[in-house]
């Protein structure tokens, strides 16, 4: 074997690795988190005065949003819809999305797909959106609309052991309620 044989050995090798690595991480960013990014587009860079503000900004964001996302999930929709709104960051995917999800559990199903539309325009990728919104599909009596959100989330997810596909799929065999 020559050397120049190894090396394209090596580099096929390498090359394969990149692409399973690049493709491999997508479904971990598109999941959408309970941690939403600053999305604010970010302007120049200010001082370091104005750096150190916008950080107090945002885990002053990231607390509200968990205190309204903590309601909404104990079943406080109209508490946590109103501090999710108080949070002036109804463009955020996450934000919209459990707006979204209150709406649907009080049975506001209109308002709720707003919200859930308003977080796919604001991330088209949002796994946790889509498999809400597939939930609010099955529940309309919209079974196979509902699967093909279901297909959305496992393209997303990369796999059907994800939270998001689990939940959807159990709503739509009618094993589970979300």
């Amino acid at each position: 074997m020559t050397l120049t044989h190894l090396f394209r050995q090596f580099s096929v090798i390498a090359s394969a690795a990149l692409i399973v690595t690049a493709v491999g991480l997508k479904p971990i960013y598109a999941a959408g988190t309970d941690t939403p990014s600053d999305d604010k587009k970010k302007e120049k860079k200010g001082s370091a005065i104005e750096e150190q503000d916008r950080q107090i900004a945002q885990a002053r964001f990231l607390k509200g949003y968990r205190d309204a996302r903590d309601m909404i999930l104990a079943g406080q929709y109209e508490k946590g819809i109103s501090a999710m709104h108080a949070l002036g960051r109804d463009d955020n995917a996450d934000v919209a999305n459990y707006i979204g999800y209150a709406n649907r559990r009080m049975g506001h199903y209109e308002q709720s797909k707003i919200w859930y539309e308003a977080a796919l325009k604001a991330d088209p990728n949002h796994t946790r959106t889509w498999s809400y919104y597939g939930m609010w599909q099955a529940e309309q009596g919209n079974r196979l609309k509902a699967k093909d959100f279901l297909t959305k989330v496992n393209a997303l997810c990369g796999n059907t052991t994800c939270k998001e596909y689990v939940e959807l799929k159990a709503v739509i065999d009618g094993t589970g309620t979300y």
